[in-house]
């Protein structure tokens, strides 16, 4: 039978190889509509949810990591902040800044050295602490200025020691004479509130 001489009008004349035919193409349009309309959005969406479920799932161990260490946390927060506590309890308030300096200088004049130069300069504030740089200038032998420094590492407050210079002094070649060293000593102190700008 040729296909122009199927009638539509009258499908069940038709042979059953052309009856099959049109049912598989029925059956093929239809899948391919409800995939296209129906299921192929299910799967986008399920497949979002599944992304979604993973980064919940993430998350969620990555919380549970936290809170499975959570006490750990709170006993390091505390350390931090005794820490911190201690090491601001090492920078003077302003009351203080004037016996650190008699320290300073008392530290120099206890190792021996001769000061030629002590000078305060102004202090230069940071973000939650004022440095105040001292100018200083002190002649005696190489061992005292060992002595000093380490002397100012032992005060009970911060103090650094920057831009040393040690020069000799010029008596002959004399290995026990003098030497001058210079430096400035830098000490600090908390702001109790950030400095302006």
């Amino acid at each position: 039978m040729d296909l122009n001489e199927l009638d539509f009008n009258n499908i069940t004349e038709w042979p059953l190889a052309a009856k099959v035919v049109l049912i598989v193409f029925g059956c093929a349009v239809i899948a391919f509509g409800w995939y296209y309309f129906i299921t192929s959005g299910q799967i986008e969406r399920l497949e979002r949810v599944e992304q979604k479920e993973l980064e919940l799932r993430q998350s969620f161990e990555q919380k549970q990591h936290k809170a499975a260490n959570l006490e750990g946390y709170r006993q390091q927060l505390a350390q931090m902040e005794e820490s911190f506590g201690a090491m601001l309890s090492q920078l003077p308030d302003e009351t203080e800044v004037a016996s650190l300096l008699v320290d300073v200088s008392q530290t120099g004049l206890a190792a021996g050295l001769e000061f030629e130069l002590f000078q305060p300069s102004e202090e230069v504030n940071k973000d939650f602490y004022a440095e105040l740089p001292i100018r200083v200038r002190v002649r005696g032998r190489y061992h005292a200025f060992a002595t000093f420094v380490s002397g100012l590492a032992a005060l009970p407050r911060i103090v650094t020691v920057h831009d040393i210079r040690i020069a000799e002094d010029d008596r002959g070649g004399d290995a026990t004479a003098p030497m001058t060293l210079g430096a400035i000593v830098k000490t600090y102190r908390y702001l109790e509130e950030p400095a302006a700008p």
